[in-house]
């Protein structure tokens, strides 16, 4: 019996020796004919992540699903929902500081007092002067506001009360990629398509490993995709025609995959798009975190990404023959009379898209360009990002609370099971401002690996950062981040550490590097 059992045991672990070769030998295989692995699941054994995957939601035709184990939801109260309305606004602002990657003094092509139509240059980059920064409105340029060292901060521009628009002659989507590219240079929308790494504004010269769009948001009181697809699901579908144009490889399409979703049937039904399904909880839609679990980004590869809107008015320049790029905006957080959604160019005044909402002048609230984790603290003379889909209230936090590091003395949203939000899983909060604590020695404590859901060490990478270790920096990953994948893992922080600040400085030391 003894000497069966080992021959038992033997023939086994030969067909387990041979089954593993086979597998390996057909991933081989794969990728000498081109198929990425990451994406498509080849082998003798199906994959960890189909086993123990989860059942996707039934909406899902085709793509792949990734369902994502590790994040955090922070659900604030002060949801903006439909119906979407009209901006009564009359002031833009187009802000160099929106565009990472441009020098802070650009050249200034307009004085105040010019008349400008929409898609009119307004600056340029010194460094990349063929990349145009262009106004999102006709009519008069009444302000070049400068902020530290004679910097420019803002152009702005009153609005026409009937918008015009500078004519384009648009190419062919299926033009050659040079063509295509000097067209989307000088119409303006080029500083809307984002490289990676650095997350910066897309070189002219490079040709991207992929392109990626996430159609969805995870992020505090974030806006569904929908209302800013609604009715120009033609203009978005023509903008993935041209993008497809622009890369070696793929178009790939970031879609929410939760099971209480609804994604819009454009975003489903796509053509000439991989199409990939996220369940999980934020960051889930963020576009790097996606790039990771589909296509990594490689040793000296980049990828650009854009968001929905620039999608639309990519395609709206090769429907229209015109530069028209719209912003969605939800008014988002208890501290406004009405959470609402207004649908205005980009970059409009957030004095005028909040009169009479709130009071802007009530030194007891925050206003926040874009989300409560990634946005910036803003007055009322500014304009809104033109990255972003909200801006956020919330009440300042400038109040001591006894003991609230130890008792859990009022509601709040925590990843600690200390406070017992837990129990009450769908409840809203009203949040504010106070980090209750202040900065403490940088400890190791294992927070941000529990809600980054990417193969990285992020307290590592801080660390080589903080040294300047430029080796160990990209060992560790930083090419794949961006300040919103990190957001989260600074909101769990025991030592309040500025995570954000130190990738970026992080990001600038590679990028000075390259």
């Amino acid at each position: 019996m003894l000497i069966a059992a080992f021959v038992l045991v033997g023939i086994l672990l030969l067909l387990a020796a041979i089954l593993s070769i086979s597998d390996n030998l057909i991933h081989i295989e794969a990728q000498k004919e081109g198929i990425d692995t990451r994406i498509n699941n080849v082998g003798v054994f199906p994959s960890i992540k189909e086993i123990l995957g989860g059942k996707a939601p039934s909406f899902i035709k085709d793509g792949s699903y990734h369902k994502l184990k590790k994040g955090f939801d922070i659900k604030l109260a002060g949801t903006a929902n439909e119906p979407v309305v009209p901006g009564n606004v009359n002031r833009y602002a187009v802000k160099p500081t929106n565009f990472r990657g441009i020098a802070p003094i650009p050249k200034v092509e307009v004085s105040v007092g010019d008349d400008v139509q929409a898609g009119d240059v307004l600056f340029y980059d010194k460094t990349n002067p063929e990349i145009k920064y262009v106004s999102p409105v006709s009519g008069e340029v009444v302000e070049v506001r400068r902020g530290a060292k004679r910097s420019i901060s803002h152009v702005i521009v009153l609005a026409d009360k009937e918008q015009r628009f500078k004519s384009l002659v648009a190419p062919s989507p299926d033009a050659d990629r040079a063509t295509l590219v000097e067209f989307l240079i000088e119409s303006g929308i080029w500083p809307y398509i984002i490289q990676r790494p650095f997350d910066i504004v897309a070189d002219t010269q490079t040709t991207p490993e992929n392109i990626f769009i996430s159609t969805f948001d995870t992020s505090p009181l974030a806006i569904d995709s929908k209302y800013i697809l609604d009715g120009n699901e033609a203009h978005f579908q023509k903008g993935l025609d041209v993008l497809g144009q622009l890369t070696d490889g793929q178009v790939h399409l970031g879609i929410d995959g939760r099971h209480n979703a609804n994604p819009p049937a454009t975003f489903i039904n796509a053509e000439g798009v991989a199409k990939h399904y996220f369940d999980g909880k934020h960051p889930a839609g963020n576009v790097g975190v996606q790039i990771h679990h589909v296509a990594p980004i490689k040793q000296s590869a980049s990828v650009w990404t854009l968001n929905v809107a620039a999608v639309i008015a990519m395609g709206k320049l090769f429907n229209l023959n015109r530069y028209e790029h719209h912003q969605v905006i939800g008014l988002v957080g208890t501290p406004f009379n009405e959470n609402k959604l207004i649908k205005c160019p980009v970059g409009p005044s957030i004095d005028e898209i909040t009169a009479g909402n709130a009071d802007v002048n009530d030194s007891a609230l925050r206003f926040v360009n874009g989300n409560v984790l990634t946005g910036g603290h803003v007055y009322q003379d500014d304009f809104v990002n033109a990255h972003v889909n909200q801006l956020s209230c919330l009440t300042e936090g400038d109040y001591h609370e006894a003991f609230g590091w130890l008792l859990p003395l009022k509601p709040r949203p925590s990843v600690s099971k200390t406070f017992p939000a837990f129990i009450i899983p769908e409840h809203r909060y009203d949040a504010d401002t106070n980090t209750h604590g202040e900065r403490r020695a940088f400890v190791v404590t294992g927070q941000y690996e529990k809600v980054l859901p990417m193969n990285i060490y992020p307290q590592h990478l801080m660390k080589a950062i903080m040294a300047g270790d430029i080796e160990r920096m990209e060992g560790l990953g930083i090419n794949e981040l961006s300040e919103e994948d990190l957001a989260l893992c600074e909101f769990t922080c025991t030592s309040k550490m500025p995570l954000q600040k130190i990738l970026r400085e992080g990001l600038d030391m590679m990028r000075e590097q390259a």
